[in-house]
């Protein structure tokens, strides 16, 4: 009874999903023993002569418990072909056990093997924590295990034994060489706090003497793998998402300090290129057996919620995830792309629960949040915020001193640096423009160099986000001009993409929206761009299209140069109809371009399209558009609408089911009808029981309002 007891403890450890999906099943004795014997070979081989930077002592003495695990099961194995009388149940229970630690074990040693220097120092404790375990596991394993009756030699049961004393006598160990050194490490974000820059002597020998970290390349690999953790990092995990972003910024910093601007290392980035994501320990285990149900995971990050919670599109993130997405100075929601009313967050108990209930049946780690700790949370995270700012402005110095008098290539890294640290934060993009980098950024985007012209224009276009940096931007001399050159002329088809994307941005800015419309070529060009560039540049172009043509004065230049029949033919494009609707219901509110418009011949027939197949943005859009090309543009265009085949049903279902906005457009387009000659024969059963004749007003609808023609799009820009 003592023994079952202790084995049921054994396995509660885990979740029982772990064991169904690794433990094997139906396996003859034998089978059973030659599996775990090939298992523990292939780890000795694959560990035994690695060199591990960190954790040496740990891993040694659980590969040197492999080793003589495997004594003892090729023992049993030659054993076992010889006719060996059968193992006891609890012997083949112990094996199957087995089984689950030696593949943990795998992890564990892979994981050590393969993870970025630094991280491994900061997670120090809590990998040696891992350790302990498996050595705790293995010594109950062998408290269970009945040496005395699966008939090993003296010499093979003396080895066992001996693990057996070892394991249970061993304690948590964590190597003091290593933790000192993770002490400095903190040191550092401490002296960044403080207002000081540590000492060039100092962090050479941390960097370079000491983590071994010797040229720029492994010290951008460390930086990225940092980063990659800030992105799936788990609430309750320490270090906190805040500090690793200190040491991130603190990395850079040195990244550039001891190793200078290496020219060889430049490249353009791919998107396709995707790494193996390497996360937390106890993640990586996590997720190699429980598949976790989508709703439960948050649309950013697409990890599982710990705090979920509702914004006003009624769309729910986890709340770290969306509050660093606000942060980065976003206003739309980042699933549907809607304007946020308001950034308030509200917490989804409901989800919540759900969550805290699947997590308990699966066995998953779950620690809910609570509200009192976030006051002293906030506290504790200000500090390394202060350091990652003090470190990013100190590299940022760096950078653009590069950037002004630097050779070719050290001016293409500045730049791409750049672009990387403008990514995210009002901080950095306001520092980076104080230090001057624009005027230095608009000279590279004239530049032969691929590399050096797409990192500049997307640099620019991340610092146009801010809003104080778009007047820097334009009020630069030649500045846009540029701009719009790299978008006609760009090296790269990213290059003119986030062109376009920049001057979409600065568009916002309603004096800036004829500026760019008079600038020669930007027009031409996003038309260019919209007709034959890749999904994303056309919508980056349609973007700053619609953007363009909510300035009455830009309409004749977009419709000499022939947007507006751009914007037409993208109406047949899935992937931005919605954005060209939009923008042509705009131009359409003036006789100049409601007779553009009609002249196109496939304008009607696009936009009855899209009220028949569109999304609710778009059907709302489309419907919008066709009443005021009936509006302004006579009885031609009027006559033109009102022969569309299917729009009198496709009225009447948008009365039914469309958005309020659409619905009133549908109305109203209605009595624009009824009031035409011959209107009753073609729509004279659209208005039972609507009363739309003469100045009747639809069901719940104020005879007050008057038919809006602004036109709410939701657009955000992407960092990059």
């Amino acid at each position: 009874m003592a023994t079952a007891a202790i084995f049921s403890s054994l396995r509660r450890r885990r979740s029982p999903s772990l064991e169904a999906f690794l433990a094997p099943v139906d396996l003859t004795q034998v089978a059973l023993l030659q599996t775990l014997a090939a298992v523990s070979s292939e780890l000795i081989s694959c560990f035994s002569d690695k060199p591990f930077f960190f954790q040496r002592r740990n891993s040694r003495s659980l590969i040197r418990k492999i080793e003589i695990f495997l004594v003892m099961l090729e023992y049993l194995r030659d054993s076992g072909s010889r006719s060996m009388p059968s193992l006891p149940s609890t012997a083949i229970l112990c094996f199957k056990e087995l089984y689950l630690l030696l593949y943990r074990s795998k992890i564990l040693l892979d994981y050590c093997a393969q993870s970025s220097k630094l991280w491994l120092l900061l997670q120090n404790h809590s990998i040696s924590g891992h350790f302990h375990d498996l050595n705790q596991e293995i010594s109950t394993l062998l408290d269970v295990f009945p040496i005395n009756d699966v008939g090993l030699s003296d010499d093979v049961r003396e080895q066992v034994e001996l693990l057996q004393k070892h394991a249970r006598k061993a304690k948590l160990y964590v190597d003091k060489s290593d933790e000192n050194l993770r002490l400095r490490f903190f040191s550092f974000l401490n002296e960044f706090d403080n207002g000081r820059i540590p000492n060039h002597v100092d962090l050479r020998l941390f960097f370079v003497e000491r983590l071994g970290i010797r040229d720029a390349k492994s010290c951008r690999s460390e930086i990225e793998f940092l980063e990659e953790q800030i992105v799936n990092h788990e609430g309750d995990i320490e270090p906190t998402a805040c500090v690793l972003n200190g040491f991130v910024a603190i990395t850079r910093y040195c990244r550039f300090l001891l190793f200078g601007f290496e020219e060889d290392e430049v490249q353009l980035p791919s998107r396709k290129q995707k790494k193996p994501r390497k996360g937390l320990i106890t993640r990586e285990i996590a997720d190699t057996f429980v598949t976790i149900p989508k709703d439960f995971c948050c649309p950013i990050s697409l990890d599982l919620m710990r705090d979920p919670v509702i914004i006003s599109t009624g769309q729910t993130y986890d709340r770290s995830s969306i509050v660093r997405w606000l942060e980065e100075g976003h206003c739309t929601c980042p699933k549907t792309g809607q304007m946020l009313i308001h950034t308030r967050l509200v917490p989804n108990r409901a989800l919540r629960n759900l969550i805290m209930q699947w997590c308990t049946a699966h066995s998953v780690p779950y620690d809910p949040p609570e509200a009192a700790d976030a006051p002293a949370e906030s506290f504790a995270e200000a500090l390394p915020i202060k350091a990652a700012t003090e470190a990013n402005r100190a590299t940022t110095t760096l950078l653009v001193q590069h950037l002004a008098n630097g050779s070719q290539g050290a001016q293409a890294i500045a730049a791409r640096e750049i672009r990387l640290l403008a990514k995210t934060g009002k901080k950095n993009r306001a520092f980076i423009a104080e230090a001057g980098a624009i005027p230095h950024l608009c000279k590279l985007l004239s530049s032969s160099n691929p590399v050096a012209q797409e990192n500049s224009v997307t640099a620019m276009l991340n610092l146009s986000i801010y809003d104080k940096n778009k007047s820097l931007i334009m009020d630069e001399d030649g500045c846009l001009r540029s701009i719009v050159e790299v978008l006609r002329l760009g090296l790269t088809t990213e290059a003119r993409e986030n062109a376009a994307a920049t001057l979409f941005s600065l568009s916002a800015v309603h004096d800036y929206k004829k500026r760019i419309a008079d600038q020669g070529g930007a027009i031409e060009a996003l038309a260019g761009l919209l007709r034959v560039g890749t999904p994303r540049g056309r919508k980056d172009a349609v973007t700053a299209l619609f953007n363009l043509s909510t300035h009455s004065d830009n309409y004749a230049r977009m419709i000499e140069v022939g947007a507006v029949t751009a914007l037409v033919g993208a109406l047949g494009n899935e992937g931005v109809a919605e954005e060209a609707a939009g923008a042509l219901a705009l131009i359409v509110r003036q006789p100049i371009g409601a007779e553009a418009v009609g002249k196109e011949e496939m304008a009607v027939a696009g936009l009855i399209t899209m009220m028949r197949c569109g999304t609710a943005r778009g059907k709302e859009n489309a419907v919008a558009a066709l009443l005021e090309l009936c509006r302004s543009g006579g009885a031609a265009a009027t006559e033109r609408v009102l022969r569309a085949p299917a729009l009198a049903g496709l009225l009447q279902t948008l009365l039914f089911t469309g958005t309020k906005r659409a619905r009133r457009k549908a109305a109203s387009l209605a009595r624009v009808f009824q009031r035409c000659e011959n209107a009753s024969l073609h729509f004279g059963g659209l208005g039972v029981g609507y009363a739309f004749a003469g100045n009747s007003t639809p069901p719940n609808r104020d005879p007050r309002f008057t038919d809006d023609v602004s036109m709410p799009m939701s657009i955000s820009v992407q960092v990059l």
